[in-house]
């Protein structure tokens, strides 16, 4: 009975809109109380273990760098930057909107933060020109989701951690898909707005090009550091996360001189909270694998369904299908911890490297954050621009389905993950 009380009480608490964090202790508390033969202190003990990595402490790292060069003006120079490339594009904001949202995502690790840092500019500046809100907060919905698979990535480092897997060829192998998913994003949203009249907010200009690409010049510089010290092997993953908060806090105060230091403490509280958040799902969610894993449930669940076909392309779809349905019901780091077991028992099977795998598994659930209830990519620019859930997500459906595309391609095309990851010898 232990393992049907652990996944039927988690549904329930799912149900009832509990916060995932409580959802997932809960229910592993409950199935332990069933199961008997463990004493409550392993909760606590399993909850400091689930945490306690080196690699994990990149995770808030990555969060303080995001919000740092949020206030510190960074990310306006890239969205203006972003703004000179593609702004006389038919409805260049839209397109400015994905463009920035790729910039950032090389700084950020986070999808959240991602949309809500360039949301924050462009939502309301897409309003005033005129388009309509909903629209601009799908726009950038779809963008931010590019924050988890354009590295550096925080599901990333969680997937490394929780298989053993590079850290710095998972990173390697997100290059290439990021920028597919940026670029037909952007065709999407230039198409909708050459559909629809939106026109272009600027004219093209070498000459503002090169003016905005000097004035982020700097804050171009955070991603090549970050990604060119990971590559190279001049420091690891987690390395680099601090590497980003010192970079981020140097520029900030001392070249742009956008924060000073009264501005530490909230942004520092800021982004612990959110940090707090994320390591709380992760402390809970490393209980109910634990379980899970002594009642061979990941096993279980792969036997069924390498039960229904041996075939490695079939497997593989019902895969993709099995980690979409779950992002849209199940938080991203929730759903790392709880299902990376049950597909990696299933890695032979399928014939694909541990690398590719761990792509089509951030790429799946980069598209869960477009998808009500657990989008948070959705909720957060929903919250921005003022509209209804519901309203924003029926002007997803087009980024969705580009989106469906590329994940195809990333899943059946290998050497799209694996030419950069196969350079990289760490």
């Amino acid at each position: 009975m232990t393992a049907e009380i652990l996944i039927l009480t988690l549904f329930f608490l799912f149900m009832i809109n509990t916060p995932i964090a409580v959802a997932i202790g809960t229910a592993s508390l409950a199935a332990i109380a069933v199961q008997g033969d463990f004493s409550l202190m392993m909760v606590i003990q399993r909850m400091v273990a689930g945490t306690d990595s080196f690699h994990l402490m990149a995770v808030p790292l990555f969060m303080y760098a995001g919000v740092i060069m949020e206030k510190g003006g960074i990310s306006q120079r890239l969205i203006d930057f972003a703004n000179a490339l593609t702004g006389w594009l038919p409805g260049g904001l839209a397109a400015v909107s994905i463009v920035s949202a790729m910039f950032f995502a090389g700084i950020s690790g986070s999808a959240a933060a991602d949309a809500a840092a360039v949301g924050a500019v462009l939502i309301p500046a897409m309003k005033r020109s005129g388009y309509p809100s909903d629209f601009s907060a799908a726009v950038q919905a779809s963008g931010g989701s590019l924050g988890v698979v354009i590295p550096p990535s925080i599901p990333m480092i969680i997937f490394g951690f929780l298989t053993g897997a590079s850290i710095s060829r998972l990173f390697a192998a997100g290059i290439l898909p990021g920028l597919l998913i940026g670029v037909s994003l952007i065709g999407v949203s230039t198409l909708i707005a050459w559909k629809n009249g939106y026109a272009p907010d600027t004219v093209f200009s070498a000459a503002n090009i090169v003016k905005t690409f000097q004035r982020a010049f700097l804050a171009l510089g955070a991603p090549v550091i970050i990604l060119g010290g990971i590559l190279f092997g001049i420091f690891t993953a987690t390395e680099s996360a601090a590497v980003a908060v010192v970079y981020a806090l140097f520029v900030s105060m001392a070249v742009y001189r956008k924060i000073g230091v009264k501005d530490l403490f909230p942004i520092f509280g800021q982004a612990g909270i959110t940090a707090s958040v994320v390591m709380f799902i992760i402390a809970t969610a490393s209980v109910f694998s634990w379980i899970a894993a002594i009642e061979d449930i990941p096993a279980s669940l792969a036997g069924n369904l390498l039960g229904i076909t041996e075939d490695p392309r079939l497997l593989l779809l019902l895969i993709n299908l099995v980690l979409l349905t779950a992002g849209i019901f199940v938080e991203t780091t929730a759903a790392l911890i709880l299902l990376v077991p049950m597909i990696t028992a299933m890695l032979p099977s399928l014939g694909i490297d541990l690398i590719q795998l761990g792509v089509i598994v951030v790429a799946n659930l980069a598209i869960g954050m477009l998808t009500p209830p657990m989008g948070i990519c959705l909720i957060v620019s929903a919250s921005i621009s003022g509209d209804r859930i519901g309203a924003v997500s029926r002007r997803v459906i087009p980024f969705l389905l580009i989106l469906i595309v590329d994940l195809a391609i990333i899943s059946f095309y290998p050497p799209l993950t694996m030419w950069l990851a196969g350079l990289i010898n760490t």
